[in-house]
């Protein structure tokens, strides 16, 4: 009697091919920005103090690496420690407004007058209340991130399908069960696009603390090198900056694709 061995399934190619070609108009995007870019500073004979040349700033890059790289990882902490902590700030409170109608009335205007504060404003009395430590840069990345992560949450708990609902009452389950295995879920897809939002805002909240009394960070880079008309440093660091949103913010897409499989497909 003779075994036969399983097929080895191969994947299909044109399935490969596929998703090589998604990433491809990104990269083009980016090559033909750099290309009109470079275009302008020499089509135009700009000089590099105004607007210095992708070589220019790839030289920055390359010579004030150690610089950059450490003010980077400055940056990445205080936008990571500040939008965990609206995280873990944000979401219950969410579901502590949700849980009431009057609470939710309450507290809602409070919440649109907070955020409505401009962030310039509050980060130098940050400064005053809190010192010149890392703990002012992180409250302001709080602050950003905190708005959009309650606003998130709550709607997607407020939205949860009347038929799930219907469903767990013709089960008769209790408060706990419909919360933890019918409410919850159906909120998560509204949660990531609110961290989602929160995260690329987080940076920006980051580099709007670092403007005021840093000592460190990409938003203390910008502002040294400006002064002293390094505008190629300048450049270079705003460069990370969008490259940290970027990556930080596909980080959260995969971690949504892997938890909320069922919102991609979606």
């Amino acid at each position: 009697m003779t075994v036969t061995e399983p097929r080895r399934t191969r994947p299909d190619k044109s399935r490969v091919d596929a998703r090589w070609l998604q990433h491809l108009p990104p990269v083009l995007g980016v090559v033909a920005a750099v290309a009109l870019w470079w275009a302008i500073t020499v089509v135009f004979k700009v000089e590099s103090f105004i607007l210095p040349s992708p070589v220019q700033v790839g030289q920055a890059m390359v010579e004030q690496a150690d610089y950059l790289w450490d003010n980077t990882l400055v940056t990445l902490a205080e936008t990571l420690m500040g939008f965990l902590l609206a995280i873990a700030v944000g979401v219950p409170l969410a579901l502590i407004v949700t849980a009431s109608r009057m609470l939710e009335r309450t507290v809602y205007p409070l919440l649109l007058m907070l955020n409505a504060v401009p962030k310039v404003a509050v980060a130098p009395l940050l400064v005053v209340w809190m010192g010149f430590g890392q703990f002012p840069k992180v409250f302001l990345v709080f602050l950003v991130c905190f708005f959009p992560i309650v606003i998130s949450t709550a709607a997607g708990l407020s939205s949860t399908p009347a038929d799930l609902v219907e469903l767990g009452r013709s089960l008769k389950t209790n408060w706990w069960q419909t919360f933890r295995m019918i409410r919850m879920p159906a909120a998560v897809p509204q949660l990531f696009v609110g961290l989602k939002l929160a995260i690329t805002l987080a940076v920006i909240g980051a580099v709007i603390a670092e403007f005021v009394g840093a000592t460190e960070g990409l938003g203390y880079a910008i502002v040294a090198s400006g002064a002293s008309a390094d505008t190629a440093l300048a450049f270079a660091a705003m460069i990370l900056l969008g490259v940290l949103s970027v990556v930080l913010f596909y980080l959260l897409a995969a971690v949504e694709r892997f938890f909320v499989p069922w919102a991609d497909r979606s």
